[in-house]
């Protein structure tokens, strides 16, 4: 296919700015760039993209003036109206639907009812064998479920796999082992020969129902590609188990996430040995249909408080128009969610990789974009969501109340954890060729930084996709090893991952704002 006509003056002046990039040009008040393809300067060369100014939006999203930035609180508002003085300084129009309060008058914002879930420090575990008690350590060794309902309980500990039931192909982790009143302990996810899948919500209901008074968590040592793909760790998870809804409501049974050196510690038998051990138990899962269900010997204790408060999310939504009358009705959305777990346990959760680095590298790429001297042809549209951590509540409020036509909606990028990792990118694609995400990453100099898969099943455009909406899920490859952990500070950042997710995702948005069909490979 070939290059449309017009395309000129975007081009050359965006693509000297990633190469810039590329270069490691960049500072936070650059110069006047010369342009690449006349070898001027002026003031309509845009500045090359800046590591600085994005370490330096990582540095307020995730310090304690917005406290964890947790959907609903009062620190949601704030870094949502920071978010969108940011565009507004970059000559960008107020997008959303409706404004947000007559009283806060912010046309930037679109807003929904949610419920902010807390748990109050101290939040303790122990586990007691006999007269030994051995306490685990907040964060490293275990978390509460966010939304776990208060607890004060001792009670036995059993194992019972990945916590599944299917009476269709005759399989039950519960089988053969009684649970009432009991602390049931399951792995994350499911084993590779199970054909269906089993969210944690379906698994806590079961248990539920089998009379268990409480649930352990774990993400076993034994992860599946995708896992190790998204850079998973088997660390305790801050998470949002629940999901309530209307229609679904609050499930009542206390839980926390643990890491596999505590399973381990509630698997160990001396008499069993090995074969006592989180991985050998999960292995021998994998392997076969058979269930390894056990009781432990090891009691578990958990007291914690939490409590729940009505709050209002924040998404905040900006436009750039497009230039070509022919196809400036049409929209390339460009997100990230900016929410994160505020402080729980007594734990700032400050989220510097998740998702402080997406939002940064949101506010940068619409800054190269926003001072170009052509604007790009097709609309495009920034959306700083809330609520991706409590099951993507501000993506699917966005696609209740579109700003923009679904139906003229090309394609949807999404930023998720951008700052972290091997300085590879980890992408996810639907509804497009992988052709297309392959040539922005040559355009940008980075064809052997691509790793390109299909669907992601997590992250904000999920209800993009789920609309038939096409998709680019954008990670940064390699290991996180503080996803959702009160670790996952600015000091672990690495500046050139963040440096190249912006490149990639720049080079993207140009390409999908100006090809004649943004779906296909160009020729």
């Amino acid at each position: 296919m070939a290059r449309p006509t017009g395309f000129v003056p975007l081009w050359p002046r965006l693509l000297f700015a990633i190469w810039c990039g590329n270069l490691g040009i960049a500072a936070p008040v650059p110069a006047p760039a010369a342009d690449s393809a006349t070898g001027t300067t002026g003031p309509d060369a845009p500045a090359p993209l800046s590591t600085e100014r994005m370490i330096e939006d990582i540095r307020h999203l995730s310090g304690p003036e917005f406290n964890g930035r947790q959907t609903g609180t009062v620190d949601d508002l704030h870094s949502a109206r920071w978010v969108a003085d940011r565009f507004a300084a970059l000559g960008l129009r107020p997008a959303a639907p409706n404004p947000l309060h007559a009283s806060i008058q912010q046309p930037w914002m679109m807003s929904s009812s949610v419920t902010v879930p807390t748990i109050a420090p101290p939040a303790t575990l122990a586990l007691v064998t006999g007269t030994t008690v051995v306490p685990l350590q907040v964060g490293p060794d275990f978390l509460p479920i966010l939304d776990s309902p208060s607890v004060d309980l001792t009670a036995p500990v059993t194992f019972v796999g990945y916590g599944l039931a299917d009476p269709a192909r005759d399989y039950d982790d519960y089988r053969g082992v009684d649970v009432t009143g009991r602390v049931v302990m399951f792995v994350r996810g499911t084993p590779p020969w199970y054909p269906g899948s089993a969210s944690h919500q379906t698994k806590v209901r079961l248990a539920l129902q089998r009379g268990a008074a409480g649930f352990l968590t774990v993400t076993g040592p034994v992860l599946t590609a995708y896992e190790a793909r998204r850079g998973v760790s088997t660390a305790p998870l801050a998470y949002y188990g629940d999901r309530e809804t209307d229609e679904r409501p609050s499930i009542p049974l206390p839980g926390a996430w643990i890491s596999v050196t505590a399973a381990d510690r509630i698997l160990r038998d001396p008499a069993a040995g090995a074969a006592s051990s989180l991985a050998t138990l999960q292995n021998a899962l994998n392997r076969d249909p058979q269930p390894q269900s056990r009781q432990t010997g090891v009691e578990a204790r958990l007291q914690w408080e939490q409590s729940k408060r009505p709050g209002t999310l924040h998404n905040v939504v900006a436009l750039l128009e497009g230039s070509d009358p022919s196809l400036r009705d049409e929209t390339i959305v460009i997100g990230a969610h900016r929410d994160h777990f505020g402080t729980q346990a007594g734990l700032l959760f400050a989220g510097a990789d998740d998702n402080a680095s997406g939002t940064a590298v949101v506010l940068e790429v619409a800054r190269a974009l926003a001072t170009s001297a052509g604007a790009p042809k097709r609309s495009l549209l920034f959306v700083s969501f809330s609520g991706e951590e409590q099951g993507l509540l501000g993506s699917r409020l966005y696609m209740a109340r579109p700003a923009r036509p679904l139906t003229h909606t090309m394609a949807m990028i999404n930023i998720d954890h951008a700052g972290i990792g091997n300085e590879r990118l980890t992408v996810g694609v639907t509804g497009l060729a992988k052709a297309v995400v392959q040539q922005a990453a040559a355009s940008a100099g980075l064809a052997d930084k691509l790793d390109v898969f299909g669907f992601f099943p997590g992250g904000d455009h999920v209800p993009f996709k789920e609309a038939d909406i096409p998709t680019v899920a954008v990670v940064s490859g390699g290991a996180h090893p503080h996803f959702h952990q009160a670790t996952d500070t600015l000091e672990t950042i690495r500046p050139q991952v963040l440096l190249t997710t912006a490149r990639y995702v720049l080079a993207l948005a140009i390409r999908l704002a100006n090809e004649t069909d943004p779906t296909t490979p160009a020729r």
